[in-house]
């Protein structure tokens, strides 16, 4: 049985969302069981009324919220008593439970999971790595996207062999095509970290780099990883998903802008749904936070139960797929099975 402990306050939808999920997914996985951190009383009457096995769900009462105003580090030491401190420290004491599902504070969640889960042996710092749909039908992983704003170009070695390993176990990408973000396709393009990556991706093993990815091919199918520094992944990830509502809106306005448009969308209202579907983030999870001891998936602060489903499935399969344990080899035989110095 795998158990994920599931936070079900931060989000925007709390607890509902994380109620409806977690069942959703104890329907979709029979070896998963799951555990509820967070005002019992309220989660219990989100329970109210939903048919479920009490024996593969738990409660973990937790009163206190962490807000997203509030400083990591003010949230680690006062919050104690909150759904996601208490689920960081059950996660840590019990071998049992093999990850964390979160849609609260990103901050918080991150030095958390730093802090008190500590990092895999060889892991300079831990990553957060989401997916997005590309338009040949594929998908492709963005490793950093904002955890780490300072790095060096051992930081994007070790996101592209952790990513890597992440796309080939839990999504069954075959020898994933990693690219270095970057201002132009030449290998002599970019500044001096991204100048000594691509040497270094070009000499690491196990990894197969294809070179530097201009940020207009995101979302062509050409690259199964990109990795960036957390800042430029960010602003990379933001940049596309604003530019997708952005042409979704104008589409429904030109749509209703006109009586012959409005005739002709009915006959490709299908196409539309799909298209839509297709560019719902709630359909790919959340960001899994790659490097970290045990698992941990921080899903949108926005996430509705599809989501949060979604996110739980990304935990599982990292636990039934034994992630952490194969990232941890592959760091060992390229850096030898040596503690990282800060």
């Amino acid at each position: 049985m795998i158990k994920i402990a599931v936070d079900c306050f931060g989000g925007d939808h709390s607890p509902l969302a994380q109620v409806d999920g977690s069942l959703a997914a104890l329907e979709q996985f029979p070896d998963l069981s799951v555990i509820l951190a967070g005002d019992e009383a309220l989660i219990r009457e989100a329970l109210a009324d939903k048919t479920y096995d009490e024996s593969r769900l738990e409660i973990l009462h937790a009163p206190e919220v962490v807000t997203c105003n509030e400083k990591p580090t003010d949230a680690i030491r006062l919050k104690k008593e909150s759904s996601m401190m208490k689920s960081i420290r059950l996660l840590r004491e019990d071998d049992t439970v093999a990850g964390i599902v979160s849609t609260g504070s990103t901050g918080a969640l991150v030095a958390a999971a730093t802090l008190r889960l500590g990092r895999l042996r060889n892991v300079i710092r831990p990553a957060f790595c989401p997916i997005l749909p590309t338009m040949n039908g594929g998908i492709v992983g963005v490793c950093d996207s904002g955890a780490n704003v300072d790095i060096t170009p051992d930081y994007l070695q070790q996101y592209a062999v952790m990513g890597s390993l992440y796309l080939e176990n839990v999504y069954g990408v075959k020898n994933p095509r990693v690219a270095l973000l970057n201002i132009g396709t030449e290998a002599e393009k970019g500044d001096d970290l991204r100048k000594k990556a691509y040497e270094l991706l070009s000499q690491t093993p196990g990894i197969n780099f294809v070179g530097n990815m201009e940020s207009r091919d995101l979302l062509s199918g050409k690259f199964d990883l990109v990795v960036c520094d957390g800042f430029s992944g960010n602003v990379l990830l933001k940049s596309t998903e604003g530019a997708l509502l952005e042409m979704l809106g104008k589409l429904k306005r030109d749509i209703k802008s006109k009586l012959i448009n409005k005739i002709g969308a009915l006959f490709l209202y299908k196409m539309f749904a799909d298209e839509k579907k297709f560019m719902d983030y709630q359909n790919y999870g959340g960001s899994v936070l790659l490097g970290t001891a045990k698992v941990v998936v921080k899903g949108h602060g926005s996430s509705k139960a599809t989501a949060v489903t979604k996110c739980i499935e990304q935990a599982y399969r990292m636990e039934l797929n034994s992630l952490t344990g194969k990232t941890e080899e592959a760091l060992d035989a390229i850096f030898g099975a040596q503690e990282t110095e800060e």
